[in-house]
């Protein structure tokens, strides 16, 4: 059997794509953005419908897209910010990507993803690659066989570019494991990207991919849609098969993707819903085969919604208020469009919900069961990983307590099963009595935590403990910059429907943005921008400061002749208030600094007022105690 290196093949299969492109075009190379052909196509942000057109037209190829997206994660997840989301590339995806264009060519498109590159979490089973589960004990194992949707979309005519980093063995909401190390938000290189499909998150709303898949037990798709500006459905228990993808609980498990535009996930869950013989949840699947996605989609589906804002699940929390504002502001825009808003609440919501997850109860079990079953696994139970330090020490706690569960059927087990029952009867019977649509609520109460830090804030249990399909919706931005999501949640089977009101709400607002961070690609400037001063008197220092865009950092070398300025107390960066100087938000140096050197990591609304020229570099000394000597950053 060939021998895989888990991560740093990557580079091979970067030159070996680098190479192919510039044979295929002739000119083009790694630091000319994303463009693909002397067409100047560009895939950032491109959906699967341009993607299409273009190639339909000739003016792309699949092994160009290809090509192009692989010139993006060398540039933003390798380089540059280093993303680090993706944790391995597939080396047959130019040659999978050439058959696929033959076959264009030949007898058609086989399928919605024909020619189309997309990234999987790493806990789908692929058969031609490793599936890790983002966990060093796990790094050269190859499944044998593809898991049930991954063959669906290889007979969609998907081409698979890798896999995608994630929360070790999906147990966490931040994206850190043994293999993949720490994901980053694309908003906010300091932040984290959610998860546990963190690593999927990150890469779409990069355009590292035209479409992503990620999986949900508690929340695993929609946070990282949240976190990363993106749509994610947490699709009904049953509607698309979980075989093949290596569990956290067979009862709350669910796959499918995540996507920049509704339209996109339309495309993706058309392509993987259906009945699995092999799985017995979607058995309600089997004579069901009225459920389009795209047919569903209604750019005024919101015009005559009822919806329930579940007010419950808003906190009340000072740490909650600035996202519960929002929320209720783009519930208003909802109202706005037409829908009718009712205010609802669940009696003992948190009585209810409290006790209701089976993770703790099934996880150890579920992940025996799954490596029995798989000959060549290097590894036979949790506790083996755990006994041999195969895994992140960030887990070391959630694992050792997923460890101690004696018995696979215990009556705590069994009264949390009574609970997701009860609780899904009251959640369906108050829809069904409100003869609401959907319900309403934040994605996460709070905003996204530094990387390092507890993320508190979700709300995913309700769907996760229910099995009833929940969509989260990109709904804007915090004053930080950081995006947010609302959670529509339906009635059993009504995915397409919920999906068509997100669907609404953004073709009628504009809350998609392209990350801070992934976006030099594309543009005809240098990575590396110099950055103008003018002090206004001749008493002007020495400064050198450069932008590094793809990295959102100011670098700086500033020198003040002795006794040109008198003592210098600070250096700061300040803001502009009405056209006059604000307040200081980065200090630079502070008493007695002649010279310094160094950089500042900027956050993403920092980044905007530099481009919008609203920034000062302030010099505070002896001769200037009031800041006098400041000049306005800028551009050019």
């Amino acid at each position: 059997m060939k021998k895989w290196s888990p991560i740093y093949s990557v580079k091979l299969l970067l030159f070996q794509s680098t190479t192919f492109l510039l044979i295929l075009v002739g000119c083009t190379t790694s630091s000319e953005n994303d463009q693909a052909n002397s067409v100047d196509f560009k895939v950032t942000e491109a959906t699967i419908t341009e993607l299409h057109t273009a190639m339909s037209e000739g003016r792309i190829t699949s092994s160009e897209l290809v090509a192009s997206y692989l010139a993006r994660i060398d540039r933003y997840d390798r380089n540059g910010p280093k993303l680090n989301s993706i944790i391995r590339l597939n080396p047959n995806a130019l040659e999978q990507a050439i058959a696929l264009d033959k076959e264009r060519v030949e007898s058609g498109m086989r399928g919605p993803l024909h020619g189309i590159p997309i990234l999987l979490k790493d806990n789908y089973n692929t058969a031609d690659m490793p599936t890790s589960a983002s966990s060093v004990a796990l790094a050269s194992f190859v499944p044998q066989s593809d898991a049930f949707q991954v063959t669906k979309l290889r007979e969609a005519g998907a081409v698979i570019l890798g896999k995608t980093n994630m929360h070790e063995l999906a147990a966490g909401i931040t994206t850190i494991s043994s293999l993949g190390g720490q994901t980053k938000n694309p908003y906010d290189i300091t932040r984290n990207p959610g998860g546990s499909s963190g690593g999927t998150g990150t890469a779409i709303a990069a355009s590292f991919a035209a479409i992503g898949w990620g999986s949900d037990t508690c929340g695993s798709i929609r946070i990282p849609a949240s976190n990363n500006n993106l749509f994610g459905l947490r699709p009904t228990k049953g509607l698309a098969s979980t075989q093949g993808i290596i569990p956290l609980s067979h009862t709350q498990d669910v796959g499918g993707p995540l996507s920049r535009t509704a339209t996109d996930l339309a495309i993706g869950l058309n392509a993987v819903i259906g009945h699995d013989p092999a799985d017995p949840y979607t058995s309600a699947m089997a004579e069901n085969h009225s459920i389009d996605f795209l047919e569903a989609l209604d750019k005024n589906a919101l015009r005559k919604a009822r919806i329930g804002v579940l007010t419950a699940l808003f906190g009340d929390a000072p740490e909650d208020q600035e996202i519960g504002l929002l929320v209720k502001k783009a519930v208003a825009v909802m109202e706005g469009l037409g829908s009718e808003i009712i205010e609802v609440s669940l009696p003992n919501l948190s009585t209810m919900l409290q006790g209701s997850s089976v993770i703790g109860h099934e996880f150890k079990w579920d992940l025996i069961d799954y490596l029995q079953d798989e000959p060549t696994a290097p590894i036979n139970s949790l506790e083996e990983l755990v006994e041999q330090g195969l895994f992140h020490v960030a887990l070391e706690g959630t694992f050792r307590r997923r460890m101690a569960d004696e018995e696979r059927d215990d009556p705590e087990y069994r009264e949390s099963l009574e609970k997701q029952e009860n609780l899904r009867n009251a959640v369906v019977g108050l829809m069904r009595r409100m003869e609401l649509d959907a319900l309403v609520y934040p994605t996460m109460r709070r905003p996204i935590a530094r990387i390092g830090d507890r993320q508190a804030g979700s709300t995913c249990q309700l769907s996760a403990s229910t099995g009833l399909p929940a969509l989260s919706v990109p709904a804007g931005f915090t004053e930080d910059g950081l995006p947010f999501g609302i959670e529509l949640l339906g009635l059993p089977f009504s995915d397409p429907d919920l999906l068509s009101l997100g669907y609404s709400f953004e073709q009628n607002t504009d809350y998609r943005r392209v990350p801070s961070y992934a976006s030099a690609i594309g543009k005809d400037k240098s990575l590396y921008i110099p950055i103008q001063t003018d002090f206004p008197t001749a008493e002007t220092p020495h400064t050198e400061l450069v932008f590094e865009e793809a990295t959102g950092t100011l670098k700086y070398l500033v020198s003040v002749p002795e006794e040109t300025l008198g003592d210098i107390y600070a250096m700061a960066l300040q803001l502009e208030e009405n056209q006059e100087p604000g307040g200081i938000i980065h200090r630079i140096a502070g008493p007695n600094s002649q010279m310094v050197e160094g950089e500042i990591l900027l956050a993403p609304n920092t980044i905007e007022k530099l481009r919008e020229h609203q920034v000062f570099f302030t010099i505070f000394s002896s001769k200037y105690p009031k800041g006098q000597m400041r000049s306005r950053l800028a551009i050019p």
